[in-house]
């Protein structure tokens, strides 16, 4: 009856956990079922999803807008900005969104769960400083200039990912040993400012003092001289009026360089590297477990509607049970599909805590992708075409014909590299384009013919030089058909959207583009493509973290430095604000000014490209820190976890034997399914015991 009903509910909702690595502690009851699976349901985390997009988005629409086409403060016209109490409805409702949300989880998982959760708390926290920042928008009438909402904005998309908790947790514990490299770098940079200082000291023969001027002049300047070339941002500038002066000095950058960059740098990778992984370790280990959780969790409460005979000490789970729950699970086909069968081939009526929980292990294996075979032709004769043209020898003769056309667009445009535009003969260009991509037509159709259309498209490459040739002879019938066929001195007025030479150079940027089709016949370069692909899938939580980092500092940017850089009019100023402002435009006028959200978000080029000594003191703290969260921290986790995936895949591609028509897609917990270890039955039980809302009987 009721209760059975109640059962099979709360076996859905843990076993749809345990497919998302979810905790299973909040409220079983119906009514809490019922809300727990439609707020976990598509259309609402679609609705949460987009509307922290909104939020973040707003400030791109904002004052300082960034909706101009050029980013030069002396050519672009005023950009719009939204009347007051726009943004700020868009931004009220953003925040209804969320209370409703924050209200949601903290009913179902209860008060006592509430308590433990602290990413909640700091949930509501969030949202209170939000609308009172927000209430005093409006009674400034938005005039205010320094808005802390703003900077709380990412937290909102941190705190709706799981996978980005777990990273931001796994850095937190990597702090500690990243920060003993961290001032071993410190001392590293003190010392040699000190033998810097005494090296580059003043002297009596002023014309002898450019080092110091430039570079040395106190203590601040020092620090900061070397700090950018750690950064190696004023490589090889510092050092060249020393050198001019004296090569023996020389040897002090020498030194410098190798010990910070190519030891010390070196090292915080290595141990970021060691750090990291051992954390990321653990918290896939703790998915894993909340996995095997909530499958446990789903047999415990289907274990009541079976009746166990009394001389059975062992629960059991009714097979037809399980299927009723199989039918209002939500999961993936496949995996669906791999346990309905599993179940259908099983001499059993009743199924074991073991049995159970080994069913449901298809969760974690590879997601496998099995090719449509080629169509069987009954003629002799298309036999030996479907051989011929299936053959890999066929791909590797439309390689060699793509490079061939690489090559003499390289020669076309070599020879009309100085010619004026109206001295150019498009005749040669468009009738060897016109060539190749009537054989690129040809090999797709073969390749049909001999693959079949199914067997053809489930392969990324052939999409990939389907779709390319596709658009290369639409955009050459256009051609032909505004401007005629190619003929010596093809060179017709502009007509339509563009010129002749314009469809040329479009046509010409798709043939290089297409000619990435050889990546996947060189199997280390399709290795290597294949792992960055891996870390766009599969790890958007640490991209996500760094949209949270360069949002905040890109917010910050903006109430400190707005309205540093002016454009140049009728202002007057000292030489030295010209020669700060001149430097600035020669050498990166649009990254500089944080006159709006679309520029200060590029920042990650400022301190790459721009010395710290152009900038005020007081703002080297907010660059130092930027380039220590960003370059020193970030991008040595980023290539850590690089590392780890290209071993991960190289151990694999090593061991297993390639075939050709599976295609495997791993996952980040997959990549450490091997070293993983299983809970116990102990384990498992007590931590059940412990759940706030479910009461077992045993």
């Amino acid at each position: 009856g009721a209760d059975g009903d109640l059962y099979i509910n709360q076996a859905v909702v843990f076993i749809e956990d345990a497919i998302q690595y979810r905790s299973i502690n909040h409220r079983v009851d119906s009514k809490s079922l019922w809300l727990y699976r439609w707020y976990y349901s598509r259309i609402c985390q679609w609705i949460l999803s987009l509307t922290i997009t909104i939020i973040l988005a707003l400030a791109f629409v904002e004052k300082p807008s960034s909706l101009t086409v050029t980013s030069d403060v002396r050519y672009r016209h005023p950009p719009w900005d939204p009347p007051c109490g726009l943004t700020e409805s868009i931004e009220l409702l953003c925040f209804l969104v969320f209370a409703i949300d924050v209200s949601v989880k903290s009913y179902l998982i209860g008060w006592e769960e509430f308590c433990k959760t602290k990413w909640l708390m700091a949930y509501i926290l969030t949202l209170i400083v939000s609308l009172a920042d927000w209430i005093v928008s409006l009674s400034f009438f938005c005039t205010e200039t320094v808005r802390i909402r703003r900077i709380l904005r990412p937290f909102f998309l941190l705190q709706n990912s799981s996978m980005m908790k777990k990273t931001l947790k796994s850095i937190n514990s990597t702090l500690p040993e990243m920060a003993s490299v961290v001032l071993l770098l410190a001392v590293h940079l003190s010392l040699f400012t000190m033998f810097a200082m005494l090296l580059f000291a003043r002297t009596k023969d002023g014309q002898q003092d450019k080092e110091w001027v430039g570079y040395f002049r106190n203590l601040p300047d020092s620090l900061t001289s070397l700090l950018v070339l750690l950064t190696t941002a004023n490589n090889p500038d510092v050092m060249i009026p020393a050198y001019s002066k004296n090569r023996a000095y020389s040897i002090f950058f020498i030194l410098f360089t190798v010990l910070g960059n190519l030891f010390l740098m070196n090292l915080l990778t290595a141990i970021i590297y060691n750090q990291f992984r051992g954390y990321l370790l653990k918290s896939v280990q703790s998915s894993l477990f909340r996995r095997r959780l909530g499958i446990r969790a789903a047999f415990e409460v289907l274990c009541p509607l079976e009746e166990t005979p009394a001389n059975e000490q062992e629960l059991c789970v009714s097979v037809g049970d399980l299927f009723q729950v199989l039918q209002k699970v939500e999961m993936d086909s496949r995996c669906k599909q791999a346990i309905i069968r599993s179940l259908k081939t099983s001499s059993c009526d009743r199924l074991s805590a073991a049995q159970f929980q080994k069913l449901f292990e298809e969760l974690d294996k590879d997601a496998i992708k099995q090719h449509p075979h080629s169509p069987e032709y009954q003629s002799h004769f298309m036999q030996k075409l479907q051989f011929v043209f299936g053959h890999s020898y066929f791909g590797y003769l439309g390689n060699v014909v793509a490079l061939a056309n690489i090559i003499s667009i390289c020669v076309v445009l070599v020879m009309d590299a100085d010619k004026q535009p109206s001295e150019r003969d498009d005749f040669f260009l468009g009738a060897i384009n016109c060539f190749f991509i009537l054989y690129y037509l040809l090999e797709m159709l073969l390749k049909i013919l001999a693959m079949g259309l199914k067997r053809y498209w489930s392969y990324p490459s052939n999409r990939f030089d389907g779709l390319l040739t596709g658009i290369l002879l639409v955009l050459e019938i256009a051609t032909f058909a505004v401007y005629g066929f190619p003929h010596p001195g093809w060179r017709p007025e502009f007509m339509g959207l563009l010129s002749l030479w314009d469809m040329v150079r479009l046509v010409n940027m798709l043939i290089v583009f297409r000619f990435l089709r050889i990546i996947p016949n060189m199997k280390f370069m399709s290795l290597v493509v294949t792992t960055l692909l891996d870390l766009v899938k599969n790890l958007r939580a640490f991209a996500g973290i760094l949209v949270v980092v360069f949002y905040a500092f890109a917010i910050t940017g903006i109430m400190l430095f707005k309205g540093s850089v002016v454009p140049m009019g009728n202002i007057r100023l000292s030489l030295q604000q010209e020669v700060v402002l001149l430097t600035f435009f020669y050498k990166r006028s649009d990254f500089l000014a944080f006159l709006n959200h679309y520029q200060a978000i590029i920042i990650y080029h400022l301190c790459c490209l721009l010395s710290f000594n152009l900038i005020c003191r007081w703002a080297k703290i907010y660059f130092i820190a930027w380039w220590l969260i960003s370059s020193v921290i970030w991008v040595n986790l980023f290539v850590a976890l690089l590392l780890e995936n290209f071993i991960h895949k190289w151990d694999r591609h090593c061991h297993r034997e390639t075939l050709s028509d599976v295609e495997y897609q791993r996952t980040v917990e997959l990549m450490f399914r091997d070293v993983l270890e299983e809970p116990t039955e102990e384990e498992l039980m007590e931590r059940l015991h412990q759940h706030p809302h479910l009461h077992l009987c045993r």
